[in-house]
């Protein structure tokens, strides 16, 4: 047992104190802040057709519970989902196969390291709904119970069910996190629109939070004396709290069926782990070195003076970037399995022959998604490889190899959009076309400053992440391709934001050149 929760231990600090994780950390604040809206703003966060609650102690506690729990299931998955792969690449993986932990117990440490470390981000989110509370209520007393309440029976199962099906996922697709990133992203969809509307369903329900949207209907429903299924909003609405009827919210005295249930699912978490321990590699992985049949070897008792110098390739000085461009864009191309471009050149075809509307809206921004493993580490995958010492050191690194690599995944975006951008020039829509290069642009520059601050990747997979469910549910406010919007106004605040980035990114290289 004290191996066990040392383990558990080392593995919490050491993550904590990763540079991504503090990030995530402030940017988890931020965006709580935004969870009730104050006063006066021009939007809402949960709305029941033309209703959002007083804000009292009940309010505040379930509204930020509740948006906790959608938010942090988003980004948490692409935040804990490298436990094993970390222990793998430092080495450490081999060290523990040597020492007696079954293999329960070590993916049961990662998950409780897992689940530690989302509490630490729900644990700052609750003292920010405090706060807020402090700040905007509208007079009523202030009831830590009703706090307290629903993280405790709504967000905490949640987060440790996400926990272990962090884990599951990496013990199934081992090294092929783009499998991970989509299964995971269609798995969240899923789950996030399958609403419940009656009692029993309340107890498959994985998020925990239909219970409370309905509760809430039957409110305005007994207001409104109707019964008319009520429309029930979660996420960012426009339009003026101001303007929105009140109703007040008291909370929800949750059955006991449903608190065994919120229990249930994370035996499930822990029985599903217990499982796949039974199949876990434990560090074992051989890589399997692929030869050729036509590669010439010089066999080991030919003497070294029957070598034919004039043999040799006479290696020629190109300081070009046309060829650098092409082997970074061959890398792209070639990163990755090779079966995922049947899912690459499916979702070409479904651009050219789906219509516009739909093409645009929807299978563009999943189609970059898919992508996400070959953009996301442009500015990183040097240190990631241990190789940026040597191009550092190589003629004019930043305007030959920096750029090279901008430019080759720039390339690389436009072909992967070349369907859709060619329908709407051959149907006159220029602008659109225009908004979709500056939209793949926008990910590139921006996946090259998140990567030169982080000095990771993950935080531009969460960002990412976001921003595409965002466009798939018609966010308009978060449209950087013009699936919505298509005035001249938004695609000058794009091109402004991308030079803006541009220009941050090689101040960012250049001082880290430094």
């Amino acid at each position: 047992m004290k191996t066990f929760f040392t383990v558990v231990k080392l593995d919490y600090l050491q993550r904590t104190r990763n540079y991504a994780f503090l990030v995530t950390l402030c940017a988890s604040l931020a965006i709580a802040y935004t969870f009730v809206p104050e006063p006066n703003a021009n939007y809402s966060t949960i709305r029941i057709a033309d209703y959002v609650g007083f804000y009292n102690s009940a309010w505040f506690g379930y509204a930020t519970a509740i948006m906790t729990n959608i938010f942090l299931s988003l980004i948490g998955f692409y935040l804990i989902n490298s436990a094993i792969k970390n222990d793998l690449e430092t080495k450490v993986g081999q060290m523990i196969t040597a020492t007696p932990i079954s293999n329960f117990n070590y993916l049961f440490c990662k998950v409780i390291s897992n689940f530690l470390l989302l509490l630490t981000i729900v644990f700052t989110v609750f003292l920010m709904s405090i706060i807020l509370f402090f700040l905007y209520n509208d007079g009523g007393p202030f009831q830590l119970f009703q706090f307290v309440k629903p993280y405790l029976i709504i967000t905490i199962p949640t987060m440790f069910f996400i926990a272990c099906l962090a884990i599951i996922f990496e013990v199934i697709f081992q090294k092929y996190s783009v499998l991970q990133n989509i299964i995971f992203f269609f798995l969240f969809s899923f789950l996030a629109f399958n609403s419940s509307k009656n009692e029993t369903d309340f107890l498959l329900d994985t998020f925990g939070s239909q219970i409370v949207m309905h509760e809430l209907e039957e409110k305005v429903k007994e207001i409104t004396n109707t019964d008319k299924t009520t429309g029930i909003s979660i996420g960012y609405i426009s339009g003026n709290t101001t303007k929105a009827k009140k109703i007040k919210f008291t909370g929800v005295d949750f059955p006991l069926t449903f608190i065994l249930s919120r229990i249930i699912w994370m035996v499930l978490g822990v029985i599903m782990i217990g499982f796949v321990s039974l199949f876990f590699h434990r560090f074992t992985i051989k890589n399997k070195l692929k030869t050729r049949e036509n590669t010439k070897t010089i066999k080991e008792n030919k003497s070294i003076n029957e070598l034919n110098l004039s043999e040799l390739i006479i290696s020629k000085i190109n300081y070009s970037i046309f060829p650098l461009i092409k082997i970074e864009l061959l890398l792209l191309i070639r990163k990755g399995k090779k079966w995922l471009w049947l899912i690459n050149i499916l979702g070409m075809i479904l651009l050219a022959v789906l219509p516009l509307e739909i093409a645009h809206q929807m299978i563009l921004p999943i189609l970059w998604f898919l992508q996400v493993h070959r953009i996301s580490d442009i500015s990183t995958k040097e240190e990631t490889f241990n190789i940026h010492l040597f191009t550092g050191s190589s003629y004019k690194p930043i305007q030959r190899i920096f750029t090279s690599k901008i430019l080759a995944s720039f390339f690389f975006m436009l072909i992967i959009s070349l369907p859709l951008i060619i329908k709407l020039a051959l149907n006159l829509n220029f602008l659109s076309s225009l908004f979709i290069v500056f939209g793949f642009l926008f990910l590139i520059v921006t996946s090259v400053v998140f990567g030169l601050l982080s000095k990771g990747k993950k935080i531009f997979e969460i960002v990412f992440f976001l921003i595409t469910y965002a466009n798939i549910n018609g966010v308009i406010d978060v449209d950087y391709f013009g699936g919505f919007k298509k005035d001249l106004a938004s695609i000058y605040t794009l091109l402004v934001l991308i030079l803006i980035l541009l220009g941050t990114s090689f101040f960012l290289k250049k001082k880290a050149a430094n």
